[in-house]
């Protein structure tokens, strides 16, 4: 490749040095050379990038807006939990949490299906707070897989190119017009390009909200804690049984 270019250099620079004519004609910004670029070497390759692009754009934007203390820990949730918690409304309590799709609900609940045994209860509380967790986990873990496959794809892509520029060097038996065989690398450097393109956003987005995704899972692990203790006697230990919450199934005997 790089022998290539070299010739393509050379031999531009020569046409250059005798084309004088046009030399004070004003040039094309960065941003229209590059666009330029790209339109001039759309290909199949191309289309599965943009495709991936827009996934991607889609993905990070769904994930925003899903990863937010709001609905992770709803403030509102919260306190009709609590309030219930300190009434002994346990039968509405888990009628509520059934309902609600908060990850402090969907926590509490399972937890309060395990009563009376407090250490059943803290057991099926943190089983489903890692499922959660995990779940959130897999729905950014494919903005990693497509800012993988970017680099990729764009080598591919290179590939490609360089395959068409030395085609037409043999067709020409090593006298390619260099407009020609500029072709071959502009296509080359066009697909690289775009692989980057799509692979640094997805795999900084990534990173940015798998922190976020950490973060908001400890906090809500916290106030879930925080209220399945206030569910527990003050002389309960941790695997001594409690007095049952009022509304909960009656395990079935052995």
């Amino acid at each position: 490749m790089m022998a290539a270019v070299a010739y393509l250099a050379s031999s531009g620079y020569a046409q250059d040095a005798a084309v004088t004519p046009g030399a004070d004609d004003p040039k094309p910004s960065g941003i229209s050379q590059v666009l330029n670029l790209v339109l001039r070497n759309i290909d199949a390759v191309f289309v599965v990038i943009i495709l991936l692009s827009i996934t991607a754009l889609t993905l990070i934007i769904s994930s925003v807006l899903r990863l937010r203390q709001s609905a992770f820990m709803p403030e509102q949730t919260i306190g009709t939990i609590r309030g219930m918690i300190e009434n002994r409304q346990f039968k509405e309590l888990i009628d509520y949490t059934e309902v609600d799709n908060s990850f402090v609900a969907r926590a509490i609940n399972p937890a309060l299906k395990r009563a009376p045994s407090f250490s059943a209860m803290k057991e099926a509380m943190e089983t489903s707070i890692g499922e959660q967790s995990a779940e959130q986990f897999r729905k950014i873990e494919y903005l990693n897989i497509i800012g993988n496959l970017g680099p990729l794809l764009g080598l591919l892509g290179t590939v490609l190119g360089m395959i068409d520029a030395f085609s037409d060097m043999e067709r020409a038996k090593g006298q390619a017009d260099p407009a020609i065989l500029a072709g071959g690398i502009s296509k080359a450097l066009a697909h690289t390009f775009m692989g980057l393109f799509l692979a640094v956003p997805s795999l900084a987005a990534f990173g940015v909200l798998r922190t976020v995704v950490d973060r908001l899972t400890v906090r809500a692990s916290l106030v879930c804690e925080e209220l399945l203790l206030m569910i527990k006697p003050p002389d309960a230990k941790p695997g001594v049984t409690p007095t049952r919450p009022p509304g909960t199934p009656t395990p079935a005997p052995p």
